[in-house]
């Protein structure tokens, strides 16, 4: 029941749960949350290898790259995720409350 994902950089369980969190996102198993990562040095190839490799073979779409966005500064973080719930809203509606209890 997170309303966001804040992806500091780590390890395999990191990477684990970052792909999970875009997998659910993306699939509609969850809310559209936003998903950021922080400290792009360490992120850059990361997304880089998305785009260049997944996007460019057709196993992701250029959408699917919207839902990470790269933020270094903690303000610009907070400010990410309350200009989403602006105009999202933090209520869930009666669909993605049913969706999460089904998950």
């Amino acid at each position: 029941y997170a309303s966001a994902f804040v992806v500091m950089p780590g390890g395999f369980g990191t990477l684990d749960e970052l792909m999970e969190a875009i997998t659910l996102v993306q699939t509609g198993k969850t809310r559209k949350l936003p998903i950021i990562l922080v400290g792009s040095k360490y992120w850059a190839g990361l997304v880089d290898w998305l785009k260049n490799t997944l996007v460019a073979e057709g196993m992701a779409s250029e959408a699917d790259m919207d839902l990470i966005q790269m933020i270094d500064e903690p303000q610009k973080i907070v400010d990410a995720i309350f200009k989403h719930y602006e105009t999202t809203g933090f209520v869930l509606t009666p669909a993605e409350r049913k969706m999460q209890l089904y998950l």
